[in-house]
């Protein structure tokens, strides 16, 4: 193992360990993949999960205070660097927007998306501003810049003004030992799990926030279920919902009224356990995912590494992720509607066909090259 003289911040990993916490754990996945150990600084909390998620690196605990947000923004500006110096690092890697701007010229920052810019509407006006002053920092100060996709890269360019020096490209990987097509007993015990019986779903899988327009996706469920209906057709699967409720309040509504009840249209079911999201979306009927704005779209790579039939949209970077293996749709209520007529009336060879190439593309998304990326931007 050939150690680097680098410190990955690793203390944004939030409490549910989604977003930031799949891309830092890949991240170092892929480096020990290739022989590469760096010096992490992590939450005590997150300390052991870190370490057996991502072996083979060397972990340092930062304050038990850091748990606070905004202590820990506190601890980045005025001991991440004292921790640098002291580990003997070169180069600082801050994987979440904000960085300790003494340090900016060692410093690496990777920015995720640019909704903050091109799609305010989506996220509360603290974090509107916020990360946008975080953002135009990073591009003017941080000896380099890193995003998950090419459209981010351009929309920022767009957006947000002039850049020092040009952002790099790194798409996300996807793990294989979480996200493969599941086995007919990992399927089996899903449906035990939530008393599904031998009933099909279509499934979400996300933070539910006004982007990924879950509103609009429960509306179209409603319509296709009343046309199935009124025309004697074939039932509609059920639409189960699975993430966080975030600041949509209209989906936050519409999902606290349906709850998770079995033999329901539409189900809440929360938080999912990782070893059980392969079989909610491989197992799915159709994956549903009308984002209109991605900074990459792991959960679109997600599905399809794990043998899903993805519907989504054509907005921002998920097309970098889908290419033609996923089904596109326009992020409103009739167009997601006529697409899940047309992807549930599809003969089963055609679908086979889809998903194939689907897990084929997924499986060429790996951590390891994106840790080539990164490697070269710490050189």
């Amino acid at each position: 193992m050939r150690a680097l003289p680098v410190l990955v911040d690793a203390t944004s990993i939030p409490p549910n360990r989604g977003g930031v916490a799949r891309y830092i754990a890949g991240l170092l996945q892929g480096l020990a993949e290739l022989e590469v150990s760096v010096d992490v600084v992590v939450k005590p909390g997150d300390l052991a999960w870190l370490r057996g998620t991502a072996p083979g690196h060397r972990y340092h605990a930062a304050p038990r205070w850091t748990a606070s947000r905004p202590l820990r923004l506190v601890w980045e500006q005025t001991l991440l660097p004292v921790t640098a110096r002291r580990v003997g690092a070169e180069v600082l890697h801050s994987p979440h927007y904000t960085f300790p701007v003494t340090r900016a010229s060692r410093t690496v920052v990777t920015l995720h998306d640019a909704t903050f810019f091109s799609d305010p509407a989506a996220h509360s006006r603290l974090k509107v501003l916020f990360f946008r002053t975080w953002t135009r920092l990073a591009r003017r100060l941080a000896r380099r810049t890193v995003a998950p996709s090419a459209a981010t890269v351009a929309e920022l360019d767009r957006l947000a003004g002039r850049s020092a020096r040009p952002t790099v490209v790194a798409h996300l990987g996807v793990d294989r030992t979480l996200f493969r097509v599941p086995t007919a007993a990992e399927t089996a015990a899903f449906r035990a799990a939530h008393a599904l019986g031998d009933d099909a779903w279509i499934a979400f899988l996300g933070t539910v926030e006004p982007r990924k327009r879950v509103p609009e996706l429960i509306a179209a469920h409603r319509a296709l279920t009343a046309r199935a209906a009124d025309g004697g057709g074939a039932a509609v699967p059920a639409l189960l919902v699975a993430g966080g409720l975030g600041w949509d309040e209209d989906a936050r509504a519409e999902l606290t009224a349906a709850g998770d009840v079995p033999g329901a249209p539409v189900r809440y079911l929360g938080y999912l356990p990782v070893e059980e999201l392969r079989a909610f979306l491989g197992g799915a009927r159709v994956v549903v995912y009308p984002s209109t704005a991605e900074g990459f779209g792991l959960p679109v790579l997600e599905a399809m590494a794990s043998g899903a039939d993805v519907l989504t949209t054509r907005r921002l970077a998920i097309p970098e992720v889908g290419g033609d293996a996923v089904t596109y749709t326009e992020p409103d209520a009739g167009p997601i509607a006529d697409a899940l007529a047309v992807l549930l009336a599809e003969a089963p060879e055609l679908r086979a066909e889809r998903t194939a190439r689907a897990e084929a593309r997924a499986a060429t998304f790996t951590w390891a090259a994106c840790a080539e990326r990164h490697l070269e931007v710490f050189a």
